[in-house]
């Protein structure tokens, strides 16, 4: 009888054993997955640091045409699509970011890629604090930028020639919004 007991009992251990090292198997794949969203939503932008960007004509949603030379300080612009993840995951951040850029909303382009109807909810969000432009998958702005994910967030600003180049692709939203 004393053998059955020591068997139930270890039995009954092994069993505990087993749901705790589970449990820290299952928080470490969440963790992880976590961390490869981020990754994914952190790829390059598609253009170094350096590159010039390319020509662009934009309307924003307050009717203003915006050109590539209409960008003449450090401006943070970001590509935000409203079928993104990540994207609704940045969002608040990124507004919290933009209400401190020195310059106000004239030193942030948000561009929102997507359906007018789907966008409306980005745009909303991003209005008071950026110039918001709407544009399909075709977008000049993604020509322009080489945006190839969503969220991208970028740093530009004229070089020493006068050409709108890119100084950051991996502007940090935990950060204040100083211009450097």
């Amino acid at each position: 009888m004393p053998f059955l007991i020591a068997a139930v009992i270890l039995v009954g251990v092994l069993c505990v054993l087993d749901l705790i090292l589970t449990l820290g198997v299952v928080r470490r794949l969440r963790e992880h997955t976590e961390l490869l969203a981020n990754a994914k939503s952190g790829l390059p932008a598609g253009i170094a640091v350096g590159e010039e960007i390319g020509d662009f004509t934009a309307s924003t949603l307050d009717g203003e045409t915006l050109r590539r030379a209409d960008l003449d300080g450090e401006t943070v612009v970001a590509f935000f699509s409203p079928t993104c993840q990540p994207c609704r995951r940045k969002m608040p951040k990124f507004v919290e970011f933009a209400k401190a850029m020195p310059g106000g909303r004239d030193r942030v382009l948000a561009a929102v890629i997507g359906e007018p109807d789907e966008a409306a909810e980005f745009a909303a969000q991003l209005g008071p604090v950026a110039r918001v432009v709407v544009e399909g998958d075709d977008s000049g702005l993604v020509e322009a930028f080489r945006t190839s994910a969503f969220p991208t967030l970028l740093r530009v600003s004229p070089d020493e020639a006068g050409r709108l180049v890119v100084k950051a692709t991996d502007v940090r939203l935990d950060r204040p919004a100083l211009v450097a």
